[in-house]
């Protein structure tokens, strides 16, 4: 990973979009701070396309695309996409699943939710489990003493015996039931609602991250970057972002925001 001082200013200046990751990426400590919030919004009305892309639930996103400087938002790993059209005042919310097939993958979630906890004890269901549509969180650390590394992976392995996939976040082991990440629906969104076709525009948009779950992002974009506490995962991860930032969590996605507004004068 390279410094996101060597990003080449000839690259910034054709960045059309960023795509953030919410949790340890714009938030620090459980918080998003107002400096944040305001480089989000610095974004947002110097005409960027702002997307978080994140593993929080659906009841989250319909906040965030509603009342955040968003054109969009990403949520449960790519279960879905949410995005509020200011001028029918119309949440328009798009699932990768029918209401059915969503009905019978909780069930099956709810009898996995089960084993995870009789064979991890200190695993936690998380706290935003009520609001999510398409997966079953598994909290290691965010309400919880944070568990072991082994102890983490057993929750991962128990989630993949049973045809789930899982993804570690900084904070949560997601499980869902579908081929699909964050990779996969937002291209679908930035097709279906901004009639952008990802695969030929990647290098102009930018993907914010910080952990495990981001891998797909970082792979598939050239101008990937990772805050700087993706150190804590490094081992962890067969890919890598481009670029780090100097400072940790949402201090760097300052930065990042400040590095891009800065060619936007």
């Amino acid at each position: 990973m390279k410094p996101l001082s060597e990003f080449p200013l000839k690259d910034r200046d054709q960045i059309r979009g960023v795509f953030t990751d919410i949790d340890d990426t714009l938030t620090s400590d459980g918080r998003l701070t107002g400096a944040a919030y305001r480089a989000l919004e610095q974004l947002f009305e110097a005409g960027f396309l702002v997307v978080p892309i994140t593993g929080r639930p659906a009841g989250w996103c319909d906040h965030i695309a509603r009342m955040w400087p968003v054109d969009a938002v990403v949520g449960e790993n790519g279960a879905f996409y949410f995005r509020y059209d200011r001028d029918q005042k119309t949440l328009v919310k798009r699932f990768l699943k029918s209401d059915f097939q969503r009905v019978a993958d909780r069930q099956q979630l709810e009898a996995l939710k089960t084993k995870i906890l009789a064979a991890v004890p200190g695993a936690g269901v998380a706290s935003d489990q009520l609001y999510r549509e398409a997966d079953l969180a598994i909290d290691f650390c965010e309400d919880v003493p944070p568990l072991t590394e082994e102890e983490v992976a057993k929750v991962v392995a128990l989630f993949e015996v049973e045809g789930a996939t899982a993804k570690i976040s900084s904070i949560h082991v997601n499980g869902w039931f579908g081929d699909y990440d964050k990779l996969s629906m937002t291209r679908t969104m930035l097709s279906e609602a901004f009639s952008i076709d990802l695969d030929d525009e990647k290098d102009r948009f930018v993907f914010v991250g910080d952990s495990p779950n981001d891998a797909p992002m970082f792979g598939f974009f050239p101008h990937a970057v990772a805050v700087a506490n993706i150190k804590d995962f490094a081992a962890q991860m067969d890919v890598h972002p481009t670029y780090v930032t100097r400072q940790r969590a949402g201090a760097g996605f300052v930065e990042v925001a400040e590095f891009l507004l800065a060619g936007d004068v």
